[in-house]
């Protein structure tokens, strides 16, 4: 996640009413695969195994018997100029003899950043006005825009501050096209030709825009591959509920398989690659078995997990025991905590927080760290910034003698190859997008209801922004 607000993925400080506790499908120990054949929505394991779900009404997709949770514009120039490639399988690690025209496509979503300090707040207003951020409650969400102008406003200068520390603007357009044409060369080496697609969810090149490409170029069956190892509702969500409303409008997206693959973290190679990058880092140590491995992974505000049902929180956790598994395989043995990140705004988020923790480490009388970015796969503001400037200088004042840091994996050899595998497994449950539309019943059709909303909402509008001693109160809490 960018943090070019250094933590907005999800500042809820601006509102976080939600509606009921709601459940939510995991999968842990697997790829979860997401494909949707009429109304009925799939999660398949590697094994097969096949899980019916629903979809609601707002186009969401959610268990049968839970409330939903489930929910990324210019376009990577290295595309496949093949129009067909070999697509049929004799298992789940490659393509076989038999024959299918088809072309396939690759969707590969991530947060996008600021490239010059120019773009700093209009980057952030696109953050701020995406629902999935700021969470208001229905009765406020026509204030949705003028909110995001107000945060973007304020938290521009202190942003830039930070992108013109690391080089002027965010280095991950740059990573993941990178990334995109790692993928497709390990895939032509499994036999499978595609055409790579990039669509960040705030800046160029956008989800809207990499989608219109896939609809210029006759794509004939889509994999959907969010560059986030495990699944929030306002990262891989946000980007998917894009997806999905772009296939309530379009009948060329409503009739083309697509496969969705939620979460990835829990994957062979995936660990394996992280275990690998750690093992390099502590062996730079002078004394690596004294080293405590440090995770820490981008926040998000508690109401997520504990009223949205958001898996973030488990598949984290999730994630970490898998690693130190595959350390301690190797007779490493080190300590590790793991910490959140980038909170913000007046909120509670998850706990414990990264710079607490620093701080209490170093007053227990830890002297060698190894901070480890587990929620991101590329170097951005989150880890040449906040990681490798504010937390590494808060664990020296702390009394942290030393401190290393896991690069992010990037275009690592053994992680994109692993990228490409599920890519492969994910095409056989490709199955055509459907959405319900909304009920003709909902409330916003009511006059009466209307009205109530204007009303009070305008208020709430005048007063967040024509009072200048609550104006001044938000912006100190923001910044």
């Amino acid at each position: 996640m960018e943090r070019g607000v250094l933590g907005s993925r999800c500042a809820a400080g601006a509102g976080h009413i939600l509606g009921k506790k709601s459940g939510v499908a995991t999968s842990c120990g697997k790829t979860t695969f997401t494909s949707f054949a009429g109304s009925t929505k799939h999660e398949q394991n590697l094994h097969g195994n096949v899980k019916p779900l629903q979809l609601a009404a707002n186009g969401s997709s959610c268990l049968a018997n839970t409330s939903p949770v489930l929910k990324k514009q210019r376009i990577l120039s290295a595309r496949s100029s093949s129009a067909h490639v070999v697509t049929t399988f004799d298992d789940a690690k490659g393509v076989s003899s038999s024959v299918v025209e088809e072309k396939i496509g690759v969707l590969l979503l991530n947060l996008g950043g600021p490239e010059t300090l120019d773009d700093v707040q209009p980057f952030l207003f696109n953050l701020f006005a995406d629902p999935d951020i700021i969470r208001l409650p229905r009765l406020f969400r026509f204030l949705q825009r003028p909110l995001a102008k107000l945060i973007s406003t304020f938290r521009a200068p202190k942003s830039k501050e930070g992108y013109a520390s690391i080089g002027g603007g965010s280095p991950l357009r740059k990573i993941t096209d990178e990334q995109a044409n790692a993928l497709k060369i390990a895939l032509e080496k499994k036999n499978l030709h595609a055409n790579i697609y990039v669509g960040m969810r705030y800046w160029y090149p956008f989800t809207e825009e990499a989608i219109d490409q896939i609809k210029k170029d006759k794509i004939t069956k889509l994999v959907v591959l969010p560059l986030y190892p495990q699944y929030s509702i306002s990262t891989s969500g946000s980007s998917i509920r894009v997806l999905q409303n772009i296939v309530k409008e379009d009948s060329y997206f409503a009739g083309l398989p697509i496969s969705i693959i939620e979460s990835w973290y829990q994957r062979d190679g995936y660990v394996k690659s992280m275990a690998d990058l750690i093992e390099k880092e502590l062996s730079a140590f002078s004394n690596p078995e004294e080293v405590m491995i440090f995770f820490s992974a981008h926040g998000v505000p508690l109401t997520y997990v504990e009223d949205a049902g958001d898996p973030y929180r488990d598949q984290m956790e999730d994630c970490i025991t898998l690693i130190m598994g595959e350390l301690k395989s190797r007779g490493i043995l080190n300590s590790h905590t793991l910490a959140y990140q980038s909170r913000v705004g007046p909120v509670q988020w998850l706990k414990p927080y990264t710079d607490e923790v620093l701080v209490e480490l170093g007053q227990k009388g830890v002297k060698s760290l190894l901070a480890v970015p587990v929620s991101f796969v590329s170097e951005h503001i989150e880890t040449l910034e906040e990681i490798d400037m504010e937390y590494k200088d808060l664990a020296l004042e702390s009394g942290i003698e030393n401190w290393g840091r896991v690069p992010a994996l990037g275009c690592t050899s053994s992680f994109i190859s692993d990228l490409a595998d599920a890519v492969v497994e994910a095409l056989p449950a490709a199955s055509a997008l459907v959405t319900r539309k909304p009920d003709d019943t909902d409330s916003d059709l009511d006059p009466m209801h209307y009205l109530t909303k204007m009303f009070f909402g305008s208020i709430l509008a005048f007063i967040l922004l024509l009072s200048p001693r609550l104006i001044s109160a938000f912006r100190n809490t923001m910044l």
